[in-house]
């Protein structure tokens, strides 16, 4: 245990500042997971787990006995639990996309969302806002608005991808947005720091499987046959 303890509670300082090494490893897988839903690969999802448990210890240090500067933020510690749950649903649906489509196929096919789909995210965004806002208000969240934000988009992000819409990447940009403030105001800079990196990733990401559906979405060239 004493191993252990010491591992758990490792921090990198810098200056008057020091992060966990949990966050900065945590991040640091999610990064490669990411990268791995990128290039659709079956792997990212068991991957992103592994940095969702480091991170989920993170923002819920008081629950570890862990007393430090750093507020509890539930909203970030339950989209952990929550990214858990839907990276299961996507490792199954990636699984069967490639066992279906054989030896050489891809785990998923990008795709643009319908409208209705479209709808239904921004319905599901904005009502999910507002009820985790009012759950994480009466749960003492630090800032139960912008937490409530970054866990439902996090939430349909992650269902997006499982689902292989393009636009998934967009949501992210949007959790980005919000996130990267409100992480350096609670001093998880190496969270920050990362979404500020994963803002930019996110747009790559976006641009990449925009290519990838359109060049699967050509019609096949026609074959001529020699009429001689």
């Amino acid at each position: 245990m004493g191993i252990f303890e010491h591992l758990f509670d490792a921090q990198l300082t810098i200056g008057d500042q020091s992060m966990y090494w949990r966050e900065i490893v945590g991040n640091v897988i999610g990064m490669t997971s990411a990268l791995g839903g990128m290039r659709r690969k079956v792997w990212a999802w068991p991957v992103g787990i592994l940095g969702n448990v480091l991170l989920f210890t993170v923002f819920l240090g008081s629950w570890f006995g862990i007393a430090g500067d750093h507020p509890d933020m539930l909203g970030q510690a339950g989209r952990q639990v929550m990214f858990i749950a839907v990276s299961v649903f996507g490792w199954v649906r990636w699984r069967q996309t490639r066992r279906e489509g054989g030896a050489n196929a891809v785990a998923v096919h990008p795709t643009w969302a319908s409208w209705r789909q479209r709808g239904g995210l921004v319905l599901a965004m904005a009502a999910g806002t507002a009820f985790f806002a009012w759950v994480f208000g009466m749960l003492h969240s630090w800032a139960p608005v912008p937490d409530a934000w970054i866990f439902m988009g996090s939430v349909l992000a992650t269902y997006g991808m499982a689902r292989g819409w393009v636009e998934f990447w967009l949501i992210w940009v949007a959790v980005d947005a919000v996130g990267v403030p409100l992480l350096f105001r609670g001093g998880y800079y190496a969270t920050g720091l990362m979404y500020v990196f994963y803002g930019a990733f996110t747009i790559v990401g976006f641009i990449v499987w925009w290519r990838i559906h359109r060049r699967e979405s050509r019609p096949a060239p026609l074959a001529y046959a020699n009429a001689e």
